[in-house]
């Protein structure tokens, strides 16, 4: 198999076409001829990781945050950016990254994130889903079922509705300026991995509780679903 097959396989689940205009996902790294056996999945390319996927032998990291978002002016080793890059070029390690084009897909990011929450999907459009809860619970109750879910702290911010809660709205990463779509679909919370002052003092305007979690934590389940380190081929 070559990077260009794991690619178009990518592009086939998550259209690297549909990712915002400020984004750079796609192949960051490597040759598309180049074979390759053992593949790391990763949020972040970050020493750590390269020293899993080093160990691992990987031939190709698959990352949701791409190593390179704005343009390189040099590739010195006293920068830490350009000193991962270096080690993967030394490795013939090639890089595909997948970020908002995964968000958003059929099956990605924020598909995976409401099967975590154990939520029976109601809604779906661009960034965001919405789901019922299978039993309706009180706020802190709800708080403790997502720290529970997620394996992380969840914050709570604002009062909303001292009745139970049956549906979340949920936007991974830091998803909190698509919190007007919980209104859309009914949704007495909205959870993100990351939600802004004005715009959870909205939100309570609104009576939509604003539940943050973190941006890693609304985001690793999907990297739990890949098996969490590697796929081995060969």
């Amino acid at each position: 198999m070559t990077l260009q097959d794991i690619y178009l396989w990518l592009d086939r689940m998550a259209p690297f076409d549909t990712q915002e205009s400020f984004d750079n996902s796609g192949m960051l790294l490597g040759h598309p001829s180049q074979e390759v056996r053992r593949v790391f999945f990763t949020l972040d390319v970050t020493p750590a990781a390269l020293d899993e996927a080093d160990d691992f032998g990987a031939d190709l990291i698959i990352s949701h945050h791409p190593l390179i978002f704005h343009p390189l002016t040099h590739l010195r080793e006293d920068d830490s950016q350009a000193r991962i890059l270096c080690r993967m070029i030394r490795r013939s390690m090639g890089l595909i990254c997948a970020h908002t084009n995964l968000d958003r897909a059929p099956g990605g990011i924020n598909d995976v994130l409401l099967e975590t929450c154990g939520l029976q999907l109601t809604y779906a459009s661009g960034y965001v889903r919405a789901g019922r809860l299978r039993v309706p619970m009180p706020v802190n109750t709800l708080r403790t079922y997502l720290e529970k879910k997620l394996g992380a702290p969840v914050r709570i911010m604002g009062n909303g509705t001292e009745a139970p809660v049956t549906t979340i709205a949920l936007s991974s990463g830091a998803g909190s300026e698509f919190w007007p779509q919980a209104l859309e679909c009914g949704a007495q919370v909205f959870l993100s991995g990351e939600i802004r002052h004005h715009h959870a003092l909205e939100m309570n305007r609104q009576g939509i509780i604003a539940a943050e979690a973190g941006h890693d934590a609304t985001e690793k389940p999907v990297n739990s679903q890949s098996n969490v380190h590697s796929v081995k081929r060969g």
